[in-house]
């Protein structure tokens, strides 16, 4: 049960970072997915250590470890971004 919520909860946040960034036009479902599980895991091993929390790949399902996993997603895109273009947009 624990794979599927974060499956549902990785795909929102990568569909809300994917809103931000302004890339919702170019990923589908999957990349959402990807994008939002490999965001919460950037989250967990570079933003946690400077700003406390968990992120949702810890187990812990709350407002805290959502804000810094969708936080990890928009650094994932933004990443993604200055490769793929030369600029963050």
């Amino acid at each position: 049960m624990g794979l599927i919520v974060l499956l549902v909860v990785g795909g929102l946040i990568g569909w809300v970072a994917s809103l931000i960034m302004r890339t919702d036009g170019q990923q589908g479902i999957i990349l959402n997915v990807v994008v939002g599980i490999i965001g919460a895991l950037l989250a967990g091993f570079l933003l946690t250590p400077l700003i406390g929390g968990a992120p949702i790949t810890s187990g812990e399902i709350s407002i805290q470890s959502v804000l810094i996993s969708l936080l990890g997603a928009v650094v994932l895109l933004a990443i993604i971004n200055l490769f793929r273009r030369g600029a963050v947009r």
